[in-house]
């Protein structure tokens, strides 16, 4: 009996190995998906809208016109950030849903 046999009690390489490579596939799989999703982020009640990728990648921000004071444009800017996080956070719960969850290894 060897230390590693899978008499008595060892693991299995065999099944480790092949439980990483399914693993793998489903990390692959929901990149895939992250990738080919998007999400918007908004502010101000709907003034400020970012759609980004599940990837991050921000990929259009509509601006009400009524958004835009020539008097303050801190605010707009702060709109823009907040919209900004929003799909960021929105992209982070998204990832973290879809990645597989990490198997009880034995040993």
């Amino acid at each position: 009996m060897s230390m590693f046999g899978t008499e008595g009690g060892g693991f299995d390489m065999n099944a480790l190995l092949a439980q990483a490579q399914a693993m793998q596939q489903q990390m692959a799989d929901a990149q895939a998906q992250l990738a080919a999703t998007t999400v918007e982020g908004t502010a101000g009640g709907d003034l400020v809208q970012v759609t980004m990728t599940g990837e991050g990648d921000v990929t259009q921000v509509v601006i009400a016109p009524s958004a835009i004071d020539p008097e303050d444009p801190e605010t707009l800017g702060d709109l823009i950030v907040a919209a900004l996080r929003d799909a960021s956070s929105q992209v982070k719960a998204m990832a973290a849903a879809s990645m597989p969850q990490i198997p009880n290894l034995p040993f």
